[in-house]
């Protein structure tokens, strides 16, 4: 075992000392030795405020460079190979797929390693200025955004109240991510799905055509009511605190860091909070993720202290929760920082 490690190693730094700036022969220099960081806008504010730290506790070494650019994004920069034009980890705002695992075998990246760093929630907000909140269900979101409400046709409602009479008659205006974003995988599982299912017919479907099930619950309707806000969650909350009678649809942090211009909705009944989230009684409270290259790990500069940092980051009063991050449990932490320092590598039955 220790051996085929070794060997991986090799092949990793060979190919990376060999590899130019546009994937061709560099010759001498042309091995990188920044660490590099791509996917989830939701995590990248934690990973940012690690790689802040990590620079300022390793002057002489090049501060990481990390890139939001969604979790599908990310993941697929992540699993396009092995080397020196490949990020070296990726932010994910849910779990990798099996089919993103697979991607990644296929194209040489066999040791990833997976990292949960925190809890995070998947919040639904409005502006502070808005006079009364609302108190809505995974039902009537579900019936506010869905394409093809439980498989009967276009969805026509246009306010609140035409998905629930007890709801104000405020015209539906959803800010939320795009599909590229783990945001936006997390919403469809956490919440759509969930509001989908309250129908038996829905339930059942899921048994006989799991395909269409997915279609069905999870499909957002393009004709207005949601508006694709991108990947800049400040952006978003902006809209939304101008915008009176606007929802959005983000990570708690932003919500947490903007409560002079923002506030969550309760969803059955419960509001986001740090504790709502970290003992998952909101439904939105979701595991955040970032994924390692073991085949970069002995090869690029700094790769074990910037875990390491993040590892002093996460812990209950660290840093990172000062930026609104919610620790993992204990053994959660535990498993992680054993998974990092043997190199576990994940595999498709870890992901059943």
């Amino acid at each position: 075992m220790k051996k085929t490690i070794f060997t991986a190693a090799l092949a990793a730094f060979a190919l990376i000392s060999c590899e130019g700036p546009t994937g061709g022969s560099g010759g001498e220099g042309a091995a990188r030795n920044q660490i590099r960081i791509v996917g989830s806008s939701t995590v990248y504010p934690f990973t940012t405020a690690v790689a802040e730290r990590f620079a300022q506790s390793n002057p002489n070494s090049p501060a990481p460079i990390v890139e939001s650019t969604g979790t599908g994004g990310g993941m697929n920069l992540f699993c396009a190979g092995v080397g020196a034009n490949h990020p070296d980890m990726t932010n994910a705002s849910r779990r990798i797929k099996a089919s993103e695992l697979e991607l990644c075998n296929r194209n040489g990246v066999t040791q990833v390693i997976e990292v949960p760093v925190g809890i995070d929630g998947l919040a639904l907000i409005e502006s502070a200025r808005t006079p009364s909140n609302f108190q809505l269900t995974p039902r009537d979101i579900y019936m506010a955004l869905a394409a093809n409400p439980f498989g009967r046709g276009p969805n026509t409602a246009r306010t609140w109240r035409d998905v629930n009479p007890s709801l104000p008659a405020v015209a539906i205006q959803v800010y939320g991510p795009p599909p590229t974003s783990g945001t936006r995988d997390s919403f469809a599982e956490l919440i759509l799905e969930k509001g989908c299912d309250t129908e038996e017919a829905m339930r059942q479907l899921k048994e006989q055509d799991r395909e269409r099930h997915t279609t069905v619950c999870t499909q957002i309707r393009e004709d207005g009511p949601y508006i694709e806000a991108g990947e800049n969650d400040n952006l978003l909350v902006q809209r939304v605190a101008e915008n009176r009678g606007a929802v959005g649809v983000l990570g708690y942090s932003f919500l947490e860091a903007n409560q002079e211009r923002v506030r969550g909705i309760a969803i059955n009944g419960v509001t986001p909070t740090a504790e709502t989230i970290q003992n998952f009684t909101y439904p939105g409270a979701r595991q955040m993720y970032v994924y390692v290259k073991g085949e970069h790990l002995p090869v690029i500069p700094g790769m074990p202290e910037f875990l390491a940092e993040y590892m002093r980051g996460w812990v209950q009063g660290g840093y990172l929760a000062q930026r609104g991050l919610i620790p993992s449990p204990a053994d959660v932490q535990q498993r992680a920082q054993q998974d990092i320092q043997q190199r576990r590598a994940l595999t498709a039955a870890d992901l059943q």
